[in-house]
């Protein structure tokens, strides 16, 4: 009897060069968070990318660690607020975030703990940011540009 071979699992790029152009998703920061966490235990989405609507309120949050395993953990984030969307569209893994005009990572992926009340948005940067760190304030505008 043969041993099934061991397939390697999906990475959260995969189909990423089907995506064709799309417009930035907008928004503005209505809540400023300062913590960072190296326990939080959230759980990557096998999804890389979420559709949003206007209107919606997500959680912005940070990590220095970069994976592209569905369902991996992450444990060390930053957290930097909630962002409520002014232009519904569609955030997708590579995405550069822009926070008041300036970079500050790319979407890593999506954590639905919170599922229906909101995603946290995982953003991945060189060191853990916090709405602290980066001296962020309330109507700041937030960006999630889309990935060359």
């Amino acid at each position: 009897m043969t041993a099934s071979p061991v397939l390697p699992s999906a990475s959260l790029d995969a189909g990423r060069h089907e995506n064709g152009a799309k417009r930035a998703v907008t928004g503005t920061l209505v809540k400023v968070l300062l913590h960072e966490r190296t326990d939080r235990g959230m759980t990557l989405e096998p999804f890389a990318a979420r559709c949003v609507r206007r209107g919606e309120v997500h959680e912005l949050l940070t990590t220095d660690r970069w994976t592209d395993e569905p369902g991996a953990r992450v444990d060390r984030v930053g957290f930097l607020g909630f962002v409520e969307l002014e232009a519904g569209g569609v955030v997708d893994r590579g995405d550069t975030v822009l926070i008041g005009g300036e970079p500050v990572g790319t979407v890593l992926g999506f954590d639905g703990c919170h599922l229906p009340n909101h995603y946290n948005i995982v953003i991945h940067a060189p060191r853990l940011l916090t709405g602290r760190s980066l001296g962020l304030e309330p109507e700041t505008p937030v960006v999630f540009a889309p990935a060359d």
